[in-house]
């Protein structure tokens, strides 16, 4: 059989959003893009997420508020970011020279901020996309996050769509009972593709001074300790939802990368990876083509869901 050269590595995450390759950035580990512009060509990105956007800047939590820990992270940075205004003046100009799409992270303390932030997303042509976080507290519900209640998921995400014409996807938490009924809520709601896993809760001590390691006391673990609870959703979501979904939570190689498209997902991002790699997305789009070629594989849709069961 004669080897193909060059495979088809597009994917579709969103009606009317193709991208390149299926690799994305994770929310919250690259930046706005321009930090890592030095170290990575962003043209050969499937896609860029940006750092979780609110409508005012917002200074994030008291340091210390990373820790490492065996086989991965705990962060607490409570959502650092420059605010909607700064980032449309200062950071999107930078971004739209590339040919890559540029999907926009969005969270909020209300249903009404969210719709908002949606709304002042529609007239911004360079974005391509709005990714939902919804593992954020709702401050009118006493601080239960939209993520964690199936009513409140639809109902914050029903508000996004009647905002907004862009595609939608939505950014699940794992710290949940059952990721099954909140991806099927989203869906109902109108989101056109899920991500996830977002980060799962843990925190550390330092035993010497009896204290947190975060001041924060709990943080976000990711890194590869997450790989296998976060393929296992995946799995999951990909068998419940007829829309697309995207990978997060431990992919540091190639090889991570695969176990979640052959599971099902269109596309996966990689997060911790970068703060150990600065090139580890190139890296991973090149061991996916690379991956393709040897298995004789024409277009990576052959490969998307192809699990043995």
């Amino acid at each position: 059989m004669k080897q193909i050269s060059e495979p088809q590595l597009n994917v579709s995450i969103a009606p009317g959003l193709t991208l390149k390759n299926p690799v994305m950035t994770a929310s919250g580990t690259f930046g706005y893009g321009q930090e890592y512009s030095p170290f990575v060509d962003l043209n050969q990105l499937g896609a860029i997420v940006v750092k979780g956007l609110s409508l005012e800047p917002n200074p994030g939590n008291p340091p210390p508020r990373i820790i490492e820990t065996p086989c991965g992270m705990l962060n607490a940075i409570g959502l650092e970011n420059v605010g909607l205004a700064i980032f449309v003046k200062e950071k999107l100009p930078f971004l739209s020279q590339f040919d890559t799409p540029v999907i926009v992270n969005i969270y909020g303390k209300t249903i009404d901020e969210y719709a908002l932030l949606a709304e002042k997303m529609e007239y911004l042509n360079q974005v391509a996309a709005i990714e939902v976080n919804i593992s954020c507290p709702n401050v009118k519900a006493g601080g239960v996050a939209f993520g964690t209640d199936p009513d409140l998921a639809y109902c914050v995400i029903d508000a996004i769509r009647k905002n907004t014409g862009k595609p939608l996807i939505v950014k699940l938490s794992p710290n949940v009972t059952d990721i099954v009924q909140i991806a099927r809520s989203v869906t109902e709601a109108g989101a056109d593709s899920i991500s996830l896993i977002n980060t799962l809760t843990g925190m550390a001590i330092d035993i010497h001074r009896r204290k947190a390691f975060l001041a924060n006391t709990i943080g976000g673990l990711s890194g590869p300790a997450i790989k296998p609870v976060a393929l296992k959703m995946v799995y999951q979501v990909v068998q419940s939802v007829t829309i697309p979904v995207i990978g997060i939570g431990g992919i540091m190689t190639a090889s991570d990368a695969l176990e979640f498209l052959i599971a099902g997902a269109q596309a996966i991002q990689v997060g911790t990876a970068n703060f150990i790699n600065t090139h580890a997305t190139i890296d991973i789009v090149q061991g996916i083509r690379n991956y393709l070629i040897q298995h004789n594989i024409q277009n990576i849709s052959q490969l998307i869901g192809s699990i043995n069961e």
